[in-house]
């Protein structure tokens, strides 16, 4: 009853209120001496006065809008405007990516043409070994005509002086009857007069065969040292280049080769034989080590990957320790990201066989390469695969193109180098491959 009571009394207050504010009103006209009128019920003046306030209500509305939208097309010209510069500033990197390039197509073809020449200063080398080898064949050939001619000289030089004890015998035995021997005598001196400038003539003769197989001797040696200072001046750039990358050039000789090159011992020095081509000899036995370990070298850096596998590049990450792009802890990066464009060409670093080409997790399209020698190298976040497990590739053949699968913020590849399954740094690999491009 109460609450009925309350109920019924303020709608008398609401009522009352509406009465007093809405009395019932007339709207008077004067027209041509009549006066007319119409009346105004409360409804009427409520449904006005409503539609006043809707109207009222929706012009502030309005009102506001407008103002926002002019305040949120300012905000859209300034991002516009942002966007503008950005643009200009992409365009100004694509120009100095495009530099860089060219750049390192330059690079390439010098390191081309510094190939082209180390493989025909290998082919130089062989021909003049082949030629000292000929060399050396006649040399020795001559040098056992000069010691047949010379046994056959000191053979007749014995027979000469035995000619003249005979001779000698034959004198005393005649001294007696010189009258009777005095023609023998005679002839015996002639005959011993003979032998005697024949045996002066050989030994002339053997001493001009000596000088002229000494002179060969040298000039030979000559030119076998200058293949050897050849040779060992190009292992030596090429060790050089190996261990820039961080290697060791036994370490790849060795697992390439897959045996041990350790070697050791007490140190006994050959005593020469006193032939005359025993130091000749010598030094094309070390002119032939050093040849091989030159071509086990050449055959072994074929396998080493000496470039980038993008064209075009900047580091978005390096090797080593860092602080991870997802979750921003401190990680172990056993790799370097590369970033370019989307979609860029990824090639090959070295010529090798492809190992793994599909979804590797988070690597995402992952496509690892065994080039031999225990290296090994794995290129992740593809957004393509364009090769298949088993494919022999050349040195930059197109494997893929630059993406971002697995976990990865953006378009890069994930550039992975390792020895005997240990990871190594590859920017060491692409600064070597830079070092052999200027040289």
């Amino acid at each position: 009853m109460r609450e009925r009571h309350l109920r019924d009394g303020w709608r008398g207050r609401s009522a009352r209120w509406v009465r007093r504010r809405f009395p019932q009103r007339h709207l008077f006209f004067h027209s041509k001496g009549r006066i007319s009128y119409i009346p105004v019920s409360r409804r009427v003046q409520i449904t006005l006065v409503s539609v006043l306030a809707l109207v009222g209500a929706w012009s502030a509305y309005t009102s506001v809008s407008l103002v926002l939208h002019e305040k949120v097309l300012a905000s859209r010209d300034i991002d516009i405007a942002n966007a503008r510069l950005a643009y200009h500033s992409l365009l100004g990197e694509v120009v100095t990516y495009q530099r860089k390039f060219t750049s390192i197509t330059l690079d390439l073809e010098e390191n081309h043409a510094l190939m082209l020449n180390l493989v025909e200063r290998n082919s130089v080398l062989q021909r003049n070994l082949k030629s000292v080898a000929h060399r050396l064949t006649t040399t020795d050939e001559e040098r056992r005509e000069v010691i047949a001619v010379r046994e056959h000289l000191k053979g007749q030089l014995r027979q000469i002086e035995d000619r003249m004890g005979t001779l000698a015998n034959r004198n005393f035995a005649l001294k007696g009857n010189l009258g009777t021997v005095e023609g023998d005598l005679q002839t015996a001196l002639a005959e011993r007069n003979r032998a005697l400038f024949d045996g002066n003539r050989m030994r002339r003769h053997i001493n001009d065969l000596e000088t002229r197989l000494g002179e060969l001797q040298e000039a030979e040696l000559q030119s076998v040292q200058r293949l050897t200072d050849r040779t060992v001046a190009y292992i030596e750039s090429v060790e050089k280049v190996v261990r820039l990358t961080g290697l060791t050039a036994d370490r790849l000789l060795e697992a390439d080769t897959g045996s041990p090159r350790g070697q050791g011992g007490p140190f006994i020095a050959v005593e020469p034989d006193a032939l005359p081509a025993d130091r000749l000899k010598a030094n094309l036995s070390t002119l032939d080590a050093r040849l091989q370990h030159s071509l086990a070298l050449e055959s072994v850096m074929r396998k080493v990957p000496l470039s980038a596998p993008l064209d075009s590049f900047s580091i978005t990450s390096r090797f080593g320790k860092r602080r991870d792009p997802i979750n921003r802890k401190w990680a172990a990066h056993y790799g370097v990201d590369l970033g370019s464009v989307f979609k860029s060409p990824v090639y090959v670093t070295a010529p090798g066989v492809v190992t793994y080409a599909g979804w590797s997790g988070k690597y995402g399209k992952l496509v690892e390469v065994d080039h031999g020698a225990g290296i090994k190298t794995r290129y992740g976040h593809l957004h393509k695969i364009l090769v298949k497990k088993g494919r022999q590739l050349k040195f930059r053949d197109k494997i893929g193109l630059l993406g971002s699968t697995g976990r990865s913020t953006g378009a890069h590849v994930h550039y992975e180098i390792t020895f005997k399954g240990k990871p190594k740094n590859p920017m060491k690999f692409i600064k070597a491959g830079r070092h052999v491009f200027q040289e």
